[in-house]
């Protein structure tokens, strides 16, 4: 009987213990159930929290400027968030603790989007002001240069108008009769000068006072006449012509004539006559003498 008591005991005791351990054994295993829940969360928030300064370093990428200053910060910034991507990996800083630094460089980031973008669109203001003072700048230069276009012109104008304009020019060949009298001829073997007649018209802006004009006379080769019965006649620039005469001019119409006595006989053929003034040629044309 007291055997019995005594299996009775033992197996009461094991049963007890059993109970114990069993107890400790479901206790331990929701330890390392919420241990383990915890590890597998936190790796979470670490991966999560890793893709978020990837994020933010990728924005800060993004950023562009031309002033030095916030690039020099941007980069500082930038060299920040590589090392709490390197803590994150190493797992030797608190989540919270790179939570809390990643939300400060967010912020700040921030900051320098709100700021670029403040400067940038004062850059656009100052472009459209460039571009618009450009445009009344090359106005202006337009206007400057089509008025010194239209000055140049009026003055070609005015100079060119300074020139005497003549009509009905009229070159003949002239033989002198023994009684002094002057015959035209279209002879050539006769002809002993060429008289040249002409109408200077009016000019109310040209020079006015003495003028000489001058005449030039081709041979049929097309050689410049000389003058043969005084002194070489040079034009301005010391151009040769063949003979020349004084005017007195006053900006009316008015009739006149040149005489040119040739240095040898003239020949048959075609001869050209051009009248000069100022070093231009104001009219011209044909004499043939047979």
């Amino acid at each position: 009987m007291e055997q019995r008591s005594v299996y009775l005991l033992i197996i009461a005791v094991l049963a007890l213990t059993a109970g114990y351990l069993g107890y400790r054994v479901s206790q331990q295993g929701d330890m390392i159930e919420v241990q383990t829940g915890q590890i597998v969360e936190g790796n979470l928030e670490r991966e999560a929290l890793e893709l978020d300064l990837q994020k933010l370093r990728f924005s800060y990428d993004t950023l562009q400027t031309e002033n030095s200053l916030m690039m020099a910060e941007m980069s500082a910034q930038r060299s920040e968030i590589e090392g709490l991507i390197k803590k994150v990996c190493d797992r030797n800083y608190s989540v919270s603790k790179l939570k809390k630094e990643t939300e400060t460089l967010r912020r700040i980031m921030q900051g320098y989007v709100v700021t670029i973008d403040s400067l940038n669109q004062a850059n656009i203001a100052l472009q459209a002001e460039r571009d618009a003072m450009a445009e009344q700048v090359s106005v202006i230069e337009e206007r400057n240069a089509d008025l010194q276009r239209r000055q140049e012109n009026m003055e070609g104008i005015i100079e060119a108008g300074r020139v005497l304009q003549a009509m009905d020019l009229s070159p003949a060949a002239i033989r002198v009769a023994s009684n002094g009298a002057q015959r035209e001829t279209t002879r050539a073997k006769r002809a002993e000068m060429i008289k040249t007649c002409f109408t200077l018209m009016e000019n109310r802006i040209a020079e006015k006072g003495e003028r000489t004009l001058f005449l030039e006379v081709l041979d049929p080769e097309g050689r410049l006449l000389p003058p043969g019965d005084r002194a070489p006649v040079a034009m301005s620039g010391g151009v040769p012509a063949s003979a020349a005469r004084s005017v007195e001019y006053n900006g009316e119409r008015m009739e006149a004539c040149i005489f040119f006595t040739a240095a040898e006989p003239f020949v048959e053929g075609v001869y050209t006559v051009h009248l000069v003034d100022g070093g231009e040629r104001i009219a011209t044309t044909d004499l043939m003498l047979r």
